[in-house]
């Protein structure tokens, strides 16, 4: 698995459960990231073994971490040391359309909608094989979090 050291500059999510490989563009207010879904992943020993699907949740949280990517390369744009992580503070409207199994290649869009005060309202489409698999609007605030 090669991950893109950029990802891992911007955000604390590491794997087992860091769902972007790759940032494929980056613009103000959109980022683009890709993740290929191993066929060897656990999860399909028990989601549907026998025709395994990647659990929606887990194609929410590829798109919550896109934007985090997102709110962590604006600020660094923007050259301001945010204290904390984006976190995730609400979640709206979740839509799946089409499944996502073994081998895929999932390309995750946020697009930034809003910003007021210090939380980040944004868009997230998850596409595979180019068509939509996934919508979602969701916001986000930086917090601290206390280390174990």
């Amino acid at each position: 698995m090669n991950i893109d050291p950029r990802v891992t500059a911007l955000i604390p999510h590491r794997p087992p459960f860091l769902w972007i490989d790759r940032i494929v563009s980056y613009e103000e207010g959109i980022m683009v990231a890709e993740k290929t879904i191993p066929e060897d992943l656990d999860i399909f020993q028990g989601h549907y073994p026998e025709h395994p699907i990647l659990p929606g949740v887990i194609l929410c949280e590829a798109l919550f971490q896109t934007g985090a990517l997102l709110i962590a390369r604006m600020l660094q744009d923007e050259q301001n040391i945010a204290h904390g992580v984006p976190v995730l503070t609400r979640i709206e409207g979740a839509r799946f359309k089409r499944p996502v199994g073994p081998g895929s290649i999932i390309q995750m869009q946020v697009n930034l909608k809003e910003k007021v005060a210090g939380s980040w309202f944004l868009k997230g489409i998850l596409r595979v094989q180019e068509k939509v698999a996934v919508q979602v609007d969701f916001s986000c605030a930086m917090a601290s979090i206390p280390r174990p």
